[in-house]
């Protein structure tokens, strides 16, 4: 989440509403699901002075996880990004497991 609150204002005011409609149980306005990433893991898309990009997963009741924050600089997702995003995930998964 670092990375989105050093994003400019305007990004972290779209991210902040995007994210708000997921908790309300609706869908994000500019979105993706990342199969790459997990099952049930969605890209949302926000688009101002630098293309931004939120990965999460609210198949869980008890909250909906950000997963990786980042600005996209290339057309396509960088593997680093789908790669981080995947062991959050996976970590994600292993706490619950344990609890």
């Amino acid at each position: 989440m670092e990375r989105l609150r050093a994003a400019d204002a305007e990004v972290q005011t779209q991210a902040g509403r995007e994210l708000r409609r997921v908790q309300k149980g609706q869908a994000p306005v500019d979105f993706r699901p990342m199969p790459d990433v997990g099952q049930g893991v969605i890209e949302i898309r926000v688009h101002g002075p630098t293309q931004f990009r939120v990965f999460y997963v609210a198949r869980f009741d008890e909250a909906v996880y950000v997963l990786h924050c980042f600005e996209k600089k290339e057309r396509s997702t960088r593997k680093g990004d789908i790669d981080l995003g995947r062991r959050r995930y996976a970590t994600l998964l292993e706490k619950r497991r344990l609890r």
